[in-house]
């Protein structure tokens, strides 16, 4: 199966998240599921790793903690953005995707 975001999206009706997919995939996956607990166990696991600290940030906007997002934005050599999460979720999907080679 090619993991697309239409696909990625698909299984997030699933229990568990798909196989062979990296590990920012898998956190942004849980926050998906509105399990930010897992999400954020995920990337501190994997802390230092550009697509982790990327998905870190992002968990941090979301929970309304600005100062450590932008903290965690200049680790992944990210800017913050600035329209919705939502959004940056499915922008940071996509990105992760279109890098893994899936």
């Amino acid at each position: 199966m090619t993991l697309t975001l239409s696909t990625y999206l698909d299984t997030l009706d699933h229990n568990v998240p798909p196989e062979h997919i990296g590990h920012g995939l898998r956190a942004l996956w849980w926050a998906g599921k509105n399990d930010w607990t897992e999400a954020h166990e995920i990337v501190q696991a994997h802390e230092g790793e550009p697509d982790s600290d990327w998905v870190h940030a992002w968990l941090h906007r979301r929970e309304g903690d600005n100062a450590n997002a932008r903290y965690w934005y200049r680790r992944a050599r990210r800017t913050m953005h600035h329209g919705s999460l939502d959004d940056e979720w499915r922008a940071i999907v996509t990105a992760l995707i279109a890098g893994s080679g899936y």
